[in-house]
């Protein structure tokens, strides 16, 4: 078994939504915005409406739905761990979320420097899961 922390996490609010929007839309994929339009919210895509980049850095699952990050961005957040919640309020302009009177919200915990060192310089690139 892995000491090896999670780049990123979920609620049980956020677990729970997640598995709303999975039940409508089928298998998702999370994105977490650089700042445009929606600014650094995390936003959800049905799978298959979402292309991923090679570039892309995949930070893990959320209830079976594929997290990613733009590879800029994640060179800032590398020592970050992302804890996705869920709030009251508007969703982000493309996201899944959007329209249904809540949100997902990213909070987020620096590593210390035993999990830096546990997570290394490795991440994985590109789609990790099934197209």
């Amino acid at each position: 078994m892995s000491n090896t922390p999670a780049r990123v996490t979920a609620t049980p609010a956020a677990l729970e939504f997640i598995s709303t929007l999975q039940a409508k839309y089928g298998p998702l994929l999370f994105f977490q915005s650089g700042g445009c339009c929606d600014g650094s919210s995390p936003l959800c895509y049905a799978r298959d409406e979402y292309g991923i980049g090679d570039a892309d850095v995949y930070l893990g699952d959320l209830a079976g739905t594929p997290f990613y990050m733009g590879s800029e961005q994640f060179e800032y957040w590398r020592h970050t761990q992302l804890i996705i919640d869920v709030v009251n309020g508007m969703g982000g302009m493309f996201s899944l979320d959007n329209g249904t009177g809540r949100r997902f919200l990213t909070r987020s915990r620096l590593f210390t420097d035993e999990e830096n060192d546990l997570l290394g310089s490795a991440v994985l690139h590109g789609p990790q899961y099934p197209q």
